[in-house]
């Protein structure tokens, strides 16, 4: 098995020593100062996962397992969620804080990503229904002041046009973010839900079918299979319960700034390094 350590700058060579004893291993190949890949002697169980996760953790370096059938140079689609991995924020969150709903919408959300909250249709509907009456021009707002890309957003699409990757937005957020981040980052495709707007005011209801996690891993499906591709040569990044179904098709599966329960069962997470951490996996 193979697995990468992945550092903003310098991957510290004590955590190789330290790993050692933990996990046997034939080979380790320093890409750059920034990467280095560990080639295992045997299986890695999950005991041994959360213990090398945690041990790297410690040296804020990020632990990415690949799965045998993996080659990163066989990957031709690269699908993310939105809020919260693509960008900084929970739109819905902060729509909610212009009108002064940000605390009950907020534990919604939250109980909702960490995977408490298990339908996320029924969770998107009531607190799409506590921003009745909002205005319009709250979104713009948000857009304008309150959104920002997460670290290595721009640098990962440029990248991934530079490999001929087809690239995805699959969120369960709104048209009204996604068109726009679409455009900004030239990305290829975009799914999310439509707010209902009447008189410049958003209704409290949702206008279409609900993008929810099983419509992501369908429409990763979907444009894996126009590709003429397995889901094996996916990459899919994400942060909450709602992105696990597709998550659990792709080759590769990262949990960026991940709810414990995606952690868990991602490839690996990038709780230090930037959404560009990705490409340290080429090497």
């Amino acid at each position: 098995m193979r697995i990468f350590l992945l550092h903003l700058t310098q991957v510290p060579p004590e955590l190789i020593t330290q790993i050692s004893p933990v996990q046997a291993m034939s080979n380790t190949i320093w890409h750059s100062a920034k990467s280095v890949e560990l080639h295992t002697l045997t299986k890695i169980q999950n005991d041994q996962r959360i213990t090398l996760r945690n041990l790297a953790n410690k040296f804020q370096v990020d632990c990415i397992f690949l799965k045998d059938d993996f080659d990163i140079h066989q990957v031709k689609l690269l699908a993310f969620d939105m809020d919260s991995t693509l960008i900084d924020i929970e739109c819905i969150d902060e729509i909610a804080r212009q009108v002064g709903k940000s605390q009950e919408v907020s534990a919604i959300t939250e109980a909702t990503m960490r995977g408490a909250i298990t339908d996320f249709s029924v969770s998107l509907k009531k607190r799409v229904q506590i921003l009745a009456g909002t205005p319009e021009s709250a979104m713009q707002t948000v857009y304008e002041q309150r959104l920002a890309l997460n670290l290595g957003a721009e640098n990962l699409l440029i990248e991934a046009k530079k490999h001929a990757w087809q690239t995805l937005l699959v969120s369960g957020g709104f048209t009204f973010f996604t068109d726009r981040i679409k455009a900004r980052l030239q990305i290829d495709h975009a799914y999310s839900n439509t707010l209902e707007i009447q008189d410049q005011t958003i209704t409290g209801k949702i206008l279409g079918p609900i993008v929810d996690g099983q419509a992501k891993a369908n429409f990763l499906q979907h444009h894996a299979h126009a590709l003429g591709i397995q889901t094996n040569q996916t990459i899919v990044l994400g942060d909450g319960s709602n992105d696990l179904p597709m998550m659990g098709l792709a080759g590769l599966s990262i949990g960026y700034r991940a709810k414990p329960v995606v952690q868990e069962k991602a490839d690996g997470s990038f709780n230090h390094v930037g959404l560009d951490g990705l490409m340290g996996l080429f090497g």
